[in-house]
């Protein structure tokens, strides 16, 4: 049988990166995403047509358990779990409703729980699975503007450490990436300006680029069972 794959925010950026980068070492796949619809399957038909793979896809809401459950249901069996899917604010903290507060935890350290729990039975049962959270450079050292973003993402790398330990004994492993700056349109919200002093800050002197990512998240799905517990850091040297 072949190896599927469920990455979420699979419509664009580094989820959509990561689709093609499986897609190549010859996974099946089940996209996910919560409103792009038509991109997603855009992108399935493409990988479909290239590289001879399965591709599904589903519209679901990873915030919300109920439809994440049947989201998981209707994807099966599955052998790499990329938890991608996020959500930004930028803003001062005491700008933030708590309507924003609860979407942006809901939605980028919530649904970690809410798929990993109906994911792990199964990678138990079978021995083998791989788990991959994407997280963020805020996550290690938070960042001004973006508190709640940054509490998420310290979520994300403590949920990865406390998971990889629990799962290691059953031979699954869980692992982070911590992306520095990315070429990606969670960006787009700052100006020309801001993101140009943002790349002099960087030693590599540039964003990375979604391929990069995507190649970072197919080395973890590929790498050797002893790593595990992990949070790589990849940002160019920003820290």
């Amino acid at each position: 049988m072949k190896k599927k794959a469920l990455i979420t925010g699979a419509s664009r950026g580094i989820g959509a990166a990561a689709a093609k980068a499986l897609a190549r070492d010859g996974y099946d796949l089940f996209l996910v995403c919560g409103k792009s619809g038509e991109a997603m399957e855009k992108i399935g038909a493409e990988l479909k047509k290239i590289y001879g793979i399965g591709c599904e896809t589903a519209l679901c809401d990873v915030s919300n358990p109920v439809a994440v459950e049947t989201m998981m249901k209707q994807a099966g069996e599955i052998h790499v779990l990329v938890n991608n899917a996020a959500i930004s604010y930028v803003g001062l903290l005491t700008d933030m409703s708590l309507d924003e507060w609860h979407q942006v935890m809901d939605t980028n350290l919530n649904a970690l729980f809410y798929t990993c729990r109906l994911a792990v039975p199964q990678m138990v049962r079978r021995r083998e699975g791989k788990i991959i959270n994407v997280s963020s450079i805020w996550g290690n050292v938070g960042a001004s503007m973006e508190v709640a973003y940054s509490t998420a993402k310290g979520g994300v790398n403590s949920f990865t450490r406390a998971l990889a330990k629990e799962l290691a004994p059953s031979n699954v492993q869980v692992n982070g990436v911590a992306f520095g700056v990315m070429d990606t349109s969670m960006n787009a919200c700052f100006s020309k300006e801001e993101m140009e002093a943002l790349r002099e800050e960087i030693p590599a002197d540039r964003l990375g680029s979604v391929e990069e990512a995507g190649e970072m998240i197919r080395m973890l799905a590929k790498a050797p069972a002893y790593l595990t517990g992990q949070i790589i850091t990849m940002d160019g040297g920003y820290i």
